[in-house]
């Protein structure tokens, strides 16, 4: 399943963007990891946007719930900033709180790291309602060859 959600991460542009790291996913769970980049990430007073907050619980939130229910859209999201975020890179942890047929409840958190990994501070919570959705069908093929214009 990590390597499914990883090549998912993949062909997202804003993701490969912000720097996306799936770490793990399965089981109704998944891991985000994101490298701090002052240059970019930063709100006025030097803190991760919050913009970037709601990204990553809205991303792993998603990414736990397709562990479970396959492709999924999130239907409504909440985030709670209850500490400034600053840190040398980001970790957001995702779970399932409960999945149904036509709605997926999710739980997440965001974790700011400081120089060691074992440093993490508890920076922002999310909850969100995704629901799954079929596949796109295929692009359809052109069958027949265009004539040449009339002379």
């Amino acid at each position: 399943m990590l390597d499914t959600i990883q090549a998912i991460n993949r062909t997202a542009a804003f993701n490969r963007w912000a720097g996306f790291e799936v770490t793990s996913a399965g089981n109704g769970e998944a891991e985000l990891r994101m490298d701090w980049r002052e240059e970019d990430m930063g709100q006025y007073a030097g803190f991760l946007h919050a913009g970037m907050i709601g990204a990553m619980l809205d991303t792993v939130s998603g990414y736990a719930a397709a562990t479970v229910a396959g492709r999924v859209l999130a239907s409504h999201f909440s985030v709670n900033c209850i500490s400034p975020a600053v840190g040398r890179a980001f970790i957001a942890r995702g779970r399932v709180v409960k999945a149904g047929r036509k709605q997926v409840f999710a739980a997440a958190e965001l974790y700011a790291q400081g120089d060691s990994a074992d440093s993490l501070k508890l920076v922002a919570t999310g909850n969100a309602i995704l629901v799954p959705v079929e596949e796109p069908p295929p692009a359809p093929q052109e069958t027949q060859k265009k004539s040449p214009p009339a002379a």
